[in-house]
């Protein structure tokens, strides 16, 4: 490993989902396998002792960035009255929110008080600001939620990063499809963040084709490929439950993912790229 290794983000996401993927991503931080995580304040499983147990593991010595996942799809119900497009009382799928927004066909208004009451839940919880802000299935790229989203976070969390969703140049497979819708969308993003004074991460990586044939174990080397100083990857590792299994189809690939990121191979494989967690403890709650 060289002398002064690169250091990154490794982000779990859906915090608040299901019991058992918060039991999870609790495990991987106390062990020092995660350095971020963000939460679903829109999910059914983040009650008081759930986020308690989270906020627990920064008493004395921080360990985690804890950030704000903004949830617009999904099988999960709005926090703000009257808000829409709605599906049986839920979010829309990824789908019919994709579909409208390139229709440029949702309403602003509706998608800021969303968004804002989403952040104002997360300070009511942690009575502080998230680390960082960013989107369940990567919404915040959409046309006209990108707005109302940087919007919102430039005006309640200055001091909070956004996720931006651009692969490290270079090293981007034309193969990888989902990833190439993901960099699509992301034009422009990082731009008009910093136009409103919000900071990004550098680098992004680790989404994959949730298949049943996916090996994390093999996938996850590749996204360390290039990966600069405050990179940031994505994960999903959990414990799987009937909360979860009601909720998502993401299902046994987290588990898939929780094994890897527990195991002795993991921290093997940052050596050999050069990489190690960044510490939230030193202060490096930005990019």
């Amino acid at each position: 490993m060289r002398a002064n290794p690169r250091q990154i983000w490794l982000c779990a996401d859906d915090y608040g989902i299901a019991p058992g993927v918060n039991r999870g991503i609790r495990e991987l931080i106390a062990r020092g396998r995660l350095n971020a995580t963000s939460v679903m304040v829109a999910a059914p499983h983040l009650g008081d002792d759930e986020a308690r147990e989270l906020d627990l593991l920064n008493s004395g010595e921080a360990r985690v960035a804890i950030g704000l996942h903004v949830t617009l799809t999904g099988r999960f119900k709005p926090l703000s009255e009257g808000y829409h497009p709605q599906s049986h009382g839920h979010f829309p799928s990824n789908g019919q929110l994709l579909s409208r927004a390139m229709a440029r066909r949702l309403n602003p208004d509706l998608l800021t008080i969303e968004i804002a009451t989403q952040l104002r839940t997360f300070l009511e919880i942690f009575s502080r600001p998230p680390d960082f802000v960013d989107g369940h299935q990567h919404v915040q790229l959409l046309p006209q939620v990108r707005d109302a989203f940087l919007k919102v976070v430039a005006e309640t969390a200055p001091r909070a990063w956004v996720r931006q969703c651009g692969r490290v140049p270079g090293v981007r497979s034309l193969q990888d499809r989902k990833a190439l819708v993901i960099d699509v969308l992301n034009l422009g993003f990082r731009s008009q963040a910093a136009r409103l004074g919000l900071a990004t991460n550098p680098a992004f990586a680790g989404a994959y084709a949730f298949t049943d044939k996916a090996d994390y174990a093999a996938i996850f080397p590749r996204f360390l490929a290039g990966m600069p100083d405050s990179g940031l990857i994505m994960c999903h590792p959990g414990f799987v439950d009937e909360a979860l299994k009601r909720l998502d189809p993401l299902t046994d690939l987290r588990e898939r993912e929780l094994a890897f990121f527990n195991s002795d191979d993991f921290p093997e494989v940052l050596a050999r790229h050069g990489v190690e967690l960044a510490h939230p403890g030193n202060g490096e709650t930005a990019p």
